[in-house]
């Protein structure tokens, strides 16, 4: 059967009831949910699905690992901002599965993780493969099914869809009995439709508190804008920039922020926190009132929250009530989605100067602490023979113009890429923040290709973090697609020798790494590579593997013992900072010469 009979005969059954398979079920009510991609790996427990994949236009990427599968649906639900699905079978196949969904939870990516298992009647024997999987994934979902009856599939599946969506997205996992596949049932799409989502009763944001909210920001001299992952997720880019512009608030970003409010953007400060800019973490700190908008305080970003912005009034706009004075308390909470308290709140919020506020003193304050140039612009900088993590970056940015995805893994190069690649658009930047999963960048990079074929996607990561999953290089050569490949390769296990050298007196233990040769590593899949060693070389390479009709990969051997500055010491106040020496040749402000 051809794709466009396949899509017909898909439509049909979503539209006349009829009976099908427990696998078909499967199948027919993805499509409904508006499913093209999955990514997945078959096996003894999930088998009756997969054969009966050839009867629906569903494309179904064979990974070569189901931790690259869970990566690759996060991957695509990042940059499109749709549901992934992933798919794997039973015991080993399911567990595989547990990184991503935990990588996923941890940032409130919406998937649909869909296990077998085995059959009904030998369920908690022990049996082969047999693992409790939702009890394992308890934890890292926002809820999971256990499904050992046919006719239960289609609504646990339209249920999982929006859960997963709903509030703040998270994980779903669908765990279904092999006889439940094999067996028959109605399907009936329209009947199997959950009922209308009921927000938490206390997503109620009352008149009172929008009105306190706008009477802290009239008054405050010295505010900021915490804008979030949330302010993408939301849709909320238009209502931060108008509550920006308006109020003239400078903005900061979190680490999954970057992207939502745009780099150029005269109002944006840069990123916060461990890594972030020096300016901005003082600023927080000096700030009399801060505005959270979709973010949650995390450690990373708080430094040690006894000391964290003492000065100021707090308002959080959080559509996850848990997340209200779990690590910071404030004086206004806004409990519901971003954008739709936004909407509430502008209306109440003044331009700059009625009511007698000037913002201007504030915004020259911040401006001053910059320092007088561009404080971190190293194009300029002499040539000293060194290649470096940030020069790389600053290339990919400044040839690709911003308009690229770029999808990390986790360690400096993660840092490094926040700083020196300015993001203008929302989804732009890839990257596991919560649970910080190497190996993540390769497989998330697939998914995100996936989710948009028409945009350029580069992988940026480490050594060490690349030869995790480097094995989906199978699947990218299997699928033709166009990705390229940036390895920042500094021969160590860069952010753990960057936290031996500063506090345990550079005692390197276990992570100077021995690499495969990425460039023979990518030939033997078929796939072209170049090494770059010196700063010449990298705008030619980077255009190279740019022009190049297929997935090319860059293998950048850069200065070893390089770290990230500004840095945060775990449990230290956001203004205590490690600053970069004078002496390195990438200058952490002009004060530093």
């Amino acid at each position: 059967m051809g794709t466009t009979d396949n899509t017909q005969a898909a439509n049909a059954h979503l539209t006349t009831p009829t009976r099908l398979t427990g696998a078909e079920i499967v199948w027919a009510t993805l499509v409904g949910e508006g499913v093209e991609t999955v990514f997945g790996y078959p096996g003894g427990a999930i088998l009756p699905v997969y054969d009966a994949l050839r009867k629906f236009p569903i494309h179904h990427v064979l990974v070569r690992h189901e931790q690259g599968a869970s990566h690759m649906a996060d991957g695509y639900a990042r940059a499109s901002g749709k549901v992934g699905v992933a798919i794997a079978t039973s015991g080993p196949g399911a567990t595989n599965l547990v990184t991503g969904i935990a990588t996923a939870m941890l940032d409130s990516i919406p998937l649909v993780c869909i296990t077998g298992n085995v059959s009904s009647k030998i369920l908690g024997t022990d049996a082969f493969q047999e693992v409790d999987i939702t009890g394992i994934t308890l934890p890292v979902t926002k809820h999971n099914f256990l499904i050992s009856r046919t006719e239960d599939i289609a609504a646990a599946i339209r249920y999982a869809f929006q859960i997963a969506q709903s509030g703040r997205p998270g994980p779903v996992l669908v765990d279904i009995t092999k006889d439940a596949q094999q067996g028959t049932a109605i399907f009936d799409f329209d009947a199997a439709k959950p009922r209308p989502y009921r927000p938490h009763p206390m997503l109620r944001v009352e008149d009172a508190s929008l009105d306190q909210a706008a009477e802290l920001i009239r008054k405050a001299k010295r505010p900021i804008i915490l804008a979030g992952h949330g302010v993408s997720e939301s849709g909320a880019m238009e209502q931060v920039r108008t509550l920006a512009e308006r109020a003239q608030i400078p903005v900061t970003l979190t680490l999954l922020g970057l992207g939502a409010f745009p780099a150029s953007h005269p109002l944006n400060m840069g990123m916060m926190g461990m890594h972030g800019e020096a300016w901005v973490n003082n600023a927080i700190q000096e700030a009399d009132l801060l505005i959270a908008c979709g973010m949650r305080f995390d450690d990373r970003v708080t430094g040690s929250t006894s000391t964290y912005s003492l000065k100021s009034k707090k308002i959080h706009i959080e559509v996850d009530p848990a997340e209200i004075n779990k690590n910071i308390k404030v004086d206004v909470a806004l409990v519901g989605d971003l954008r739709e308290v936004l909407e509430k709140l502008l209306p109440r919020v003044g331009s700059r100067g009625q009511g007698g506020r000037d913002g201007s003193a504030w915004l020259k304050t911040i401006e001053t602490s910059k320092g007088a140039c561009a404080v971190r612009d190293i194009k300029n900088l002499p040539d000293s023979g060194h290649l470096y993590a940030a020069h790389v970056i600053h290339d990919i940015w400044r040839i690709t113009a911003g308009n690229a995805i770029v999808v990390t893994d986790v360690g400096q190069h993660q840092m490094w890429e926040a700083q020196y690649f300015h993001h203008e658009h929302p989804r732009s930047l890839v990257t596991s923040g919560g649970l910080g999963t190497m190996g993540f960048a390769l497989p998330a990079a697939i998914g995100a290709k996936f989710a948009c074929p028409e945009k350029e996607v580069w992988v940026v990561a480490g050594d060490g973090g690349f030869q995790m999953t480097a094995a989906e290089l199978s699947t990218i050569a299997q699928e033709k697609i166009k990705i390229n490949i940036a390895i920042i390769n500094n021969g160590y296990l860069g952010m753990v020798r960057q936290w031996q050298e500063f506090f345990y007196d550079s005692n390197y233990e276990a992570t100077p790494l021995i690499s495969p040769d990425f460039v023979k590593l990518a030939d033997a899949h078929g796939l072209p590579g170049l090494a770059v060693r010196t700063r010449a070389e990298l705008a030619a390479a980077v255009e190279t593997a740019r022009n190049a009709p297929g997935t090319f990969l860059l293998n950048f051997l850069v200065e070893q013992e390089d770290s990230v500055y500004p840095m945060i010491p775990a449990g230290s106040a956001l203004h205590e900072m490690i600053r970069r020496p004078g002496k390195n040749p990438l200058l952490e402000t002009p004060d530093d010469k």
